[in-house]
């Protein structure tokens, strides 16, 4: 495979919307991978976007929550095989993808599921203004709740594939079958709920051999949450990493023939000291709150929704404060560095803030009092930094 843009590996001077990292949207994004798997397997209207993998018959997307590119690389002993696949001496043939801004996991997995970048999908951010009903909206836990099929209105590959003749298949927790956030990003075929991760890699290469085409996704959340309550690099987090290298290294070598297995996630992680250089709290800075109706998405990745008449003067304060440590963009500025992606539907443009504020440094703009789990993560993501935006792509084939 490919190595990764080389813009990735320094961070950009000086802070101006146009020098941000875009993620790859159209030859080397999360988006990108299913299509790719997709127009191998025959299914119409797909494109093969990342041109290095080579079509195969039966392909299987293991999903790891939370475990950038960056965090995989930097922990070998305790993920062993993962590591083996970098290795370009043993046949390894690990690249990284951008996520797509903002790394986080809604935006991620409606992005992987769908194909499409975010300013198409229409799930922006963590949160985001409902331009219907002027609310908040949390596109993870789907609160408050709006209509699935108008909020995403694109089918998913899945749905494409399984229309085209594809044996198509999810095998994750049964906690998630019903859930929006699955309608909308990750429905068609067959879900299959599994509570451990090894019956789920059992049932994963089941379902690959259930068909002469398949198209199999598979998820591990553990890691992502050990992060955000104990950081990166914790003894928890890497008892979840040495965990799910083990449950990779099973799927690998059940493969049934004609197979490809394919390891990525939907963000990296970086852990935020606790002290006020870089936890800026929004609920107790009067300057940062001043013209803001709403506060959305998540501390490295926020979305400002300003009163009325307020959009310019807020852009201008956020500079002047936040300047030296985030990206901050208007949101037509963000669209038009392609941020959210190349296009942006109509629908989607008011989930968008008028103020777009992307952290570079290890800083945090939390809200202690109204998100206060949130603000006592430890690990978070969100923005367009490598350790946040790349996420693996390895490659295994029988």
């Amino acid at each position: 495979m490919a190595q990764p843009n080389t813009a990735w590996d320094h961070h950009p001077e000086p802070l101006t919307v146009t020098s941000a990292p875009v993620p790859e949207y159209g030859s080397g994004s999360l988006a990108d991978l299913l299509p790719t798997l997709a127009a191998g397997l025959g299914v119409p209207g797909m494109t093969a976007a990342i041109s290095e993998l080579a079509p195969a018959d039966r392909n299987c997307v293991f999903l790891i929550d939370g475990l950038g590119w960056e965090q995989l690389r930097a922990h070998p002993e305790d993920a062993p095989f993962m590591t083996s696949l970098l290795a370009t001496s043993r046949g390894g043939t690990g690249r990284p993808l951008t996520a797509g801004y903002p790394a986080t996991t809604a935006t991620s997995l409606a992005s992987v599921g769908t194909g499409l970048p975010p300013g198409v999908h229409g799930l922006p951010g963590y949160t985001v203004r409902n331009p219907d009903t002027g609310e908040l909206m949390n596109q993870l836990r789907w609160q408050p709740w709006a209509p699935p099929g108008a909020w995403q209105p694109y089918p998913t590959v899945f749905q494409l594939a399984h229309k085209a003749g594809v044996h198509a298949a999810q095998v994750s927790s049964p906690t998630f079958e019903s859930t929006p956030l699955t309608k909308v990003a990750l429905s068609g075929g067959t879900f299959l709920g599994r509570l451990t991760g090894e019956d789920r890699m059992d049932l994963a290469a089941e379902q690959l051999a259930a068909g002469d085409r398949s198209l199999v996704y598979t998820y591990f959340a553990e890691v992502d949450g050990a992060g955000h309550r104990f950081g990166v690099d914790s003894d928890t987090w890497r008892g979840q990493l040495m965990y799910v290298d083990r449950l990779v290294q099973r799927l690998a070598e059940q493969l049934p023939p004609r197979s490809a297995l394919y390891v990525t996630a939907d963000h990296g992680m970086i852990d935020v000291p606790f002290d006020e250089e870089h936890r800026i709290d929004f609920d107790e800075d009067w300057e940062l709150s001043a013209g803001v109706a709403l506060l959305g998405g998540e501390g490295r990745a926020r979305h400002v929704y300003a009163v009325p008449g307020a959009a310019n003067d807020v852009l201008t304060c956020w500079r002047e404060v936040l300047g030296e440590q985030f990206w901050v963009a208007s949101r037509d500025e963000a669209i038009a560095a392609g941020w959210f992606g190349p296009k942006i539907d109509e629908r989607v443009h008011s989930r968008i803030g008028d103020v777009v504020a992307a952290a570079r440094d290890d800083v945090l703009l939390i809200a202690s009092e109204r998100e206060p789990k949130e603000s006592a993560m430890v690990g978070n993501h969100g923005s367009m930094t490598p350790a946040e935006q790349l996420v693996p792509l390895l490659e295994v084939r029988s």
